[in-house]
């Protein structure tokens, strides 16, 4: 399914992200979370690139594993680092050839992380909307996704140039933006309105990461390079004596986060799952429902 039917169905939609597994461990835990995630009835779903684009073969892979074994509309993520021109046509006519509907095109980061130090490739793209708007013409009917920052990118303290950067991206052809993994809704509700202010008209999905442990916070942190911790999140888990209790402020958190962006006419809200599925479906638990389809139409939870 095209990633624009998904948004506009007159509610808003639900999709998780994976990213593909390198060990066997991990392709077991990834295959118990597709499957425990499907149930819960995803719009879409999305795979992602490593840093400099590590693991093309293996999205690749994921990809046409989760197109032939699955129904779930797929959103492929693709990159512009260490990688030419031709090389993105070759990927694209091989994704496309493969049912690919979707893609999430990303400037991406370099190998070894670390936003700062992105140095555009010879014969590449310099920019994510140079990367829109090639894929907008050389396969028009692929739907495309791009990536939001509401607490800004680190590579550009210009919040004025950062909202100019993504209307370039949307202008190219891009058909809705997924956000970065954010704690504070203020923060997203912002900078919503100032892309409407600019005229991005695109559906804006809200990504959301439920903290799990302190170690994962970290993690979050070096990734999700200036994500903001609110202080009333660090108290909470502060008192939390272990990392199952980090998880169930992290869950409560999180479920706020969606109850409220739910009722404040969200386009989407999209699941950092890191391949593991219990968050996620504590989630969907805490909000009473079984599937996406049926959310936003319950009742808000005392104490929200």
């Amino acid at each position: 399914m095209h990633i624009r039917d998904v948004y506009q169905r007159g509610r808003p939609a639900f999709s998780f992200e994976f990213f593909p597994p390198k060990t066997a461990k991990s392709s077991e835990q990834l295959k118990r979370a597709v499957k425990e995630l499907e149930e819960l009835g995803p719009d879409a779903v999305s795979v992602t690139y490593g840093a400099g684009g590590s693991t093309r073969e293996l999205t690749h892979e994921l990809v046409l594993q989760l197109l032939k074994t699955t129904n779930l509309t797929v959103v492929c993520h693709l990159t512009t680092v260490g990688t030419t021109k031709d090389e993105t046509a070759r990927i694209l006519d091989t994704y496309v050839e493969s049912g690919v509907e979707n893609i999430m095109a990303l400037r991406g980061d370099p190998p070894g992380g670390g936003v700062l130090n992105f140095e555009t490739t010879p014969g590449g793209f310099e920019y994510a909307a140079d990367l829109v708007e090639f894929i907008k013409k050389r396969h028009p009917q692929l739907g495309i996704g791009v990536a939001g920052f509401p607490e800004g990118h680190p590579a550009t303290p210009n919040r004025l140039k950062e909202i100019e950067y993504l209307k370039a991206k949307v202008d190219a052809g891009a058909d809705y933006v997924c956000t970065q993994l954010f704690f504070d809704n203020h923060d997203f509700y912002d900078w919503r309105e100032r892309c409407r202010y600019a005229g991005i008209d695109v559906p804006l999905v809200a990504g959301i990461m439920p903290i799990t442990s302190r170690k994962g916070m970290a993690k979050m942190a070096e990734l999700a390079a200036g994500s903001r911790f609110p202080a009333p999140l660090l108290k909470a888990i502060d008192r939390a004596e272990d990392d199952a209790l980090v998880e169930n402020v992290g869950v409560h958190w999180a479920t706020q986060q969606v109850w409220d962006l739910l009722d404040n006419g969200i386009d989407g809200i999209h699941f950092y799952t890191l391949n593991k599925s219990r968050a996620t479906r504590r989630i969907y638990e805490s909000l009473g429902v079984s599937s996406g389809e049926a959310l936003g139409t319950d009742p808000q939870p005392a104490g929200v």
